[in-house]
């Protein structure tokens, strides 16, 4: 394999965050598809609303969508990366709903180079998933959800695949406008490897989160918990030395805010303390870990937008576009 391609290779295998584990692979799945999702900080495992770009990130939460709703992303991201993802969702009962999903990182045709910088071709990367859902309503306002995942990475003639699933459970209690939801993401295993001799590891997530409205005032809030089974001290990358247990602990929390103008719209704050100690971390300015956006949601038609910073040289628009039949 020549040494431009390596190089590349190992660019698109680092594309998501600045991750500072680095021992897992598939880590475009770690990038929100839901705008709403990534305005509150890039991870939400919640909200209760009839929203199909959430089921994403908890796929219990697939029982507070409407029948036959479809959803189509777009995401701005580092050069000509196309980002696209959809969803689809059917609800069969009152207790039974089903989806389906997608997404994809095309990074589009690179330069194949030999050892002294000469372009001898050209090849291309490309991260995919797509998985199908299944939610039951148990009563009493919780719900469980699961997703199975099939994975698939190809960069020129290397390739990766795996299939994982995604639990979760999602509960509410719409008298106290309080919700709370619990995700076991990515429990899988590789098919194939990029290596002969090696297996990944696929990005497991073990995330919890709430979300409250205070009544009588326009103000929803949500604070979630993410990488819980991580808590080592290589975690937390600080260019100082220091790494206390605070300092760790909030490591893990993703905290947003919604300003609800209206019935059908919101304007949303989030910041992602992991990211944002990261960022700033790899040399990123004011900002990093911050993000904002807003959207409009009616009966049958919703549209969402976010901007946030997920490379420390590009920052990043997310589109949702959802309408139910």
């Amino acid at each position: 394999m020549k040494k431009g391609r390596i190089i590349l290779i190992l660019l698109c295998l680092s594309q998501a965050v600045w991750a500072q584990e680095g021992s897992s692979i598939f880590n475009f799945l770690k990038i929100p598809v839901s705008a709403h999702a990534a305005a509150l900080g890039g991870d939400n495992v919640s909200l209760k609303l009839d929203d199909p770009t959430l089921i994403f990130g908890n796929p219990a939460t697939a029982a507070q969508i409407n029948d036959m709703s479809f959803n189509l992303n777009y995401m701005t991201y580092l050069g000509d990366t196309k980002v696209v993802s959809a969803s689809a969702v059917k609800v069969f009962s009152v207790r039974h709903t089903v989806g389906l999903t997608t997404r994809l990182f095309d990074y589009g045709s690179m330069d194949e180079t030999d050892e002294n910088g000469n372009v001898i071709g050209s090849f291309s990367a490309k991260d995919m998933a797509l998985s199908a859902l299944y939610s039951y309503t148990m009563g009493n306002g919780l719900v469980g959800g699961a997703s199975l995942s099939f994975i698939n990475s190809k960069y020129a003639e290397y390739s990766a695949t795996s299939v994982a699933v995604d639990l979760g459970l999602h509960y509410y209690n719409d008298s106290k406008d309080f919700s709370a939801g619990l995700v076991l993401k990515n429990i899988g295993t590789q098919i194939s490897s990029f290596y002969d001799d090696r297996t990944e590891h696929l990005p497991f997530d073990l995330q919890a989160g709430i979300t409250h409205k205070i009544q009588h005032a326009p103000f929803r809030f949500s604070i979630t918990l993410k990488d819980l089974t991580r808590w080592s001290q290589n975690y937390y990358f600080n260019p100082e030395g220091k790494n206390s247990l605070g300092r760790k602990i909030f490591n893990h929390v993703v905290v947003g805010a919604d300003f609800l103008p209206t019935d059908n719209t919101y304007i949303a704050l989030g910041y992602n303390v992991r990211r944002g100690n990261e960022l700033k971390a790899a040399g990123a300015g004011h900002g990093a870990g911050w993000s904002f956006g807003g959207g409009l949601q009616m009966a049958h038609f919703k549209l969402g937008i976010s901007y946030a910073k997920y490379h420390v040289d590009v920052s990043s628009l997310l589109f949702n576009l959802s309408y139910s039949l």
